[in-house]
């Protein structure tokens, strides 16, 4: 949310601004009794599902931990705010994320299981991450550890590549939708508002839809977009992830929008000067306002920040990914 004292943005999450330390006020979602709505779920999902305890909210849906009735195997249950579920495009978009993302099988993006409407509960069942999310982490921490924060960007970009390969396009990777597995490893999640070739467009041309501190140039401008908004995204991602905050802040989503179709970032490392020269190249490479200069494709910077641990000494374990027949080597 902007801090409505200085106008500076500040996760959702946070109790007092970070720039000026004002108290932020709370947010407020509405929607009704937590009793009638779980008792509305479980009606809805029958006896397949057996819901826990209410996880978290956010701005569309109310997050629950449950558990496969005759699998005993751990869920999560992301429900619609029900006011929402009486927009029919809210609900389209909840519905285009558990297809587009259904369709996409990969150890790094967090496949939906199940989907589900049953008059004003809409709701999508996905595996449970016990990790937290990068959003969270950065609540606590204000920043991530470099080499930590390449890992996970590079994971990210890893997923992208393999969702782009399968025509799907993000256009909200932010750490909010970047969770983690008990092991660490980062799970891409929330296509709500993805692209796919199987759809057409789901809102007017012309509105650009996304998180503004994330959005690519061409994404603000309301353009088609490809797979190299979500680099520029992930770019954003990995200067927060070493700075605290990302390249550009305002007073509102349009004026966040402006900057980063006009204006230049400050480099990483100008503003942290312990930033290694080589990591804020990569960084600044993937926040030019040219597509055609940052990488192009998730592997290309996915194996750019792999080679660049790899340089430093950092061997850590991590998903390598398989080279498909067209890319070996030739003898």
């Amino acid at each position: 949310m902007f801090c409505p004292d200085c106008g500076t943005w500040n996760r959702g999450v946070a109790k007092q601004c970070a720039k000026c330390n004002a108290a932020l006020p709370d947010v407020r979602v509405a929607s009704e009794a937590p009793g009638a709505l779980i008792t509305s779920l479980r009606q809805a999902m029958g006896n397949r599902y057996r819901i826990i305890k209410r996880l978290g909210a956010g701005g569309m849906a109310d997050v629950y931990a449950a558990e496969h009735e005759q699998l005993g195997r751990p869920l999560a249950v992301k429900v619609m705010h029900a006011h929402l579920a009486r927009d029919n495009e809210m609900r389209e978009r909840v519905r285009r994320e558990a297809e587009a993302a259904s369709r996409l099988v990969h150890p790094l993006i967090c496949t939906p299981i199940d989907y589900g409407e049953v008059g004003e509960v809409v709701y999508l069942v996905l595996p449970y991450l016990g990790g937290g999310c990068l959003a969270d982490d950065l609540s606590k921490t204000r920043t991530i550890e470099a080499n930590r924060a390449v890992r996970i960007c590079a994971q990210v970009a890893t997923a992208l590549d393999y969702a782009h390969r399968q025509g799907v396009v993000h256009r909200d990777v932010k750490p909010d939708n970047v969770l983690f597995d008990d092991d660490g490893n980062a799970i891409l999640t929330d296509f709500g508002i993805a692209t796919a070739r199987l759809h057409g467009r789901l809102t007017a041309g012309g509105r650009a839809m996304g998180t503004p501190h994330y959005m690519a140039p061409e994404q603000a401008m309301g353009k088609t977009l490809d797979g190299r908004a979500d680099i520029y995204a992930v770019g954003v991602m990995l200067y927060e992830c070493l700075v605290g905050f990302p390249p550009f802040d305002g007073v509102d989503g349009y004026s966040v929008g402006y900057k980063h179709v006009h204006e230049k970032p400050v480099a990483v490392n100008e503003v942290d000067s312990s930033v290694p020269p080589a990591l804020a190249a990569i960084v600044m490479r993937c926040l030019a306002k040219d597509p055609g200069e940052r990488p192009q494709r998730g592997h290309d910077l996915a194996d750019t920040l792999f080679n660049y641990l790899h340089q430093l000494g950092d061997h850590t374990p991590t998903f390598v990914r398989a080279v498909r027949p067209d890319e070996a080597p030739k003898a």
